[in-house]
């Protein structure tokens, strides 16, 4: 008996997984980047206060891309599985030094050309400062950040280049 409930046990674990795991994929959700800071940093920049973008997008960023965002970088055309972040820090000033501040968000899209068919194959998600749970863009502002990433059609949706 016990051999019997140990096998119902793992019966019913496979399929709750599998249904979880099935889920997962086809939802528009975007995961959180585990260790994206361990990727190819793309570059760097600063929006300063003379920028119009400054309200939304001021301060230090940091663009990273995973192994297949990488082979999109040399090709033009990324792959499926994809990863860029666009890490988002305040900038602070101190006795004539500038450093990074505290997070304000990353922005993370992902090129899943099924789940993601209506946004040029990418999906798009944020998530506020240094959290791994709170996203901040609802299906509306998703489709906004496509619209903006739209004008780079020809370069497969990416703003960023890669300089070696």
């Amino acid at each position: 008996m016990k051999t019997f409930a140990k096998c119902l046990v793992l019966i019913c674990g496979v399929v709750l997984w599998s249904v979880a795991f099935s889920f997962s994929q086809s939802t528009k959700t975007v995961a959180y980047p585990e260790g994206y800071r361990r990727w190819t940093h793309i570059k760097s920049s600063i929006i300063g206060s003379e920028s119009p973008a400054f309200k939304r997008f001021g301060g230090l960023h940091h663009i990273y891309a995973n192994p297949h965002a990488m082979e999109g970088y040399k090709t033009g055309r990324f792959p499926d599985g994809s990863i860029l972040v666009f890490d988002l820090l305040e900038v602070q000033t101190k006795n004539g030094e500038t450093t990074e501040g505290a997070r304000r968000f990353i922005n993370v899209i992902q090129k899943d050309a099924k789940r993601f068919a209506e946004t040029g194959g990418w999906g798009f998600e944020e998530f506020r400062g240094d959290s791994h749970m709170e996203r901040t863009l609802n299906e509306q502002a998703a489709t906004a950040c496509f619209t903006c990433h739209a004008a780079q059609k020809e370069r497969d949706f990416v703003f960023s280049s890669f300089r070696e």
